[in-house]
């Protein structure tokens, strides 16, 4: 009998916009009714990245895909399939994945977007790993990557001053030995709850703006539900609790919530990877830009127990344990 299928992590990569757009700009240059004070006390956001308009979906996985592919010596010709989570496709069709291996130059295996919204990487990462242990794959690319100033009604302060835009990868690897990989993943969704983060229509839709549409605080009240319901399978699921945990790398949706999550786990502030000051919500490239800067930087080493958690729109929600 052959030893399990272990999906270990093994690169890392992010790419962000280079026009930085700080909260007293959304008010002098963007004409917003907002101050550095109430965003920043609010959300914790003090800056976000905007794409330019040569910065695409597309562009940004590609450039982060790049770099996880150079962390981990890996030549874009080994890779069997990209995945792209994203709510923020540069076309309806085809794929942002696809657009991405021509970029990459990869003339074989499979490439698909998946929609979960702010979920998307967690969901790209349990699919990717369903893939690998199925013998799909062996390396498979998975990004995040969202262009979401591009939904945004500039005009409506309680949303518009959360996003920002960006792109993170990783690259996933099979392998038959070792401690390392993706311990467990943990789903679920809700479309009884579509109405209070949603964007207003798109091609299947005759009559809409196609723009972002939030009922924060019903947001804000669902988030701390069901975030606490998926770290508490992913805990159960490994036979863990909360002190086992080396790092938490939360969506990077706002800082209460990511410090509610951090108290229900009692991780001290410095073993919580947080970058929403500096990036604000960046949907599907939140988790894997978070990572990205945390391993470069080297707080996060190889054997360390990593959590990711995420909710968005659908409501879609889930989590994922992670052996470096």
């Amino acid at each position: 009998m052959s030893d399990p299928i272990r999906v270990r992590l093994t690169g890392v990569g992010g790419y962000l916009p280079r026009d930085v757009v700080t909260n007293d700009d959304l008010a002098l240059k963007y004409g917003i009714e907002t101050s550095d004070e109430w965003i920043r006390t609010r959300t914790g956001i003090a800056q976000r990245h905007i794409a330019s308009g040569d910065e695409t979906t597309a562009s940004m996985a590609a450039e982060a895909a790049r770099q996880a592919l150079d962390y981990a010596g890996v030549e874009a010709s080994e890779v069997d399939a990209v995945l792209v989570a994203t709510a923020t496709p540069d076309q309806v069709f085809p794929a942002v994945a696809v657009q991405v291996q021509a970029l990459l130059g990869i003339t074989t295996g499979f490439g698909f977007d998946l929609s979960a919204a702010c979920s998307g990487f967690v969901y790209a990462l349990a699919t990717a790993r369903a893939l690998m242990q199925a013998g799909q794959a062996k390396k498979i690319l998975v990004i995040g990557s969202e262009v979401f100033s591009r939904l945004l009604d500039w005009t409506d302060r309680s949303t518009c001053v959360l996003f920002g835009d960006g792109a993170g990868a990783v690259l996933l690897e099979a392998s038959h030995d070792g401690e390392e990989g993706i311990l467990s993943t943990h789903l679920h969704s809700d479309g009884r709850t579509g109405d209070i983060l949603y964007v207003d229509g798109a091609a299947g839709c005759a009559s809409a703006t196609q723009k972002l549409r939030m009922q924060g605080r019903e947001v804000f009240r669902h988030a701390v539900v069901k975030l606490s319901q998926a770290v508490d399978e992913a805990l159960a699921a490994n036979n863990l609790t909360g002190q086992d945990i080396q790092w938490m790398v939360p969506h990077q949706a706002n800082l209460r919530i990511i410090e509610g999550m951090a108290k229900k786990l009692a991780l001290p502030s410095d073993r919580v990877v947080v970058t929403v000051d500096r990036h604000a919500n960046t949907s599907a490239a939140s988790i894997p830009l978070a990572l990205n800067e945390a391993v470069r930087d080297g707080r996060i080493r190889k054997g360390d127990l990593v959590l990711m958690e995420a909710l968005g729109g659908g409501l879609t929600w889930g989590s994922a344990l992670v052996r470096m």
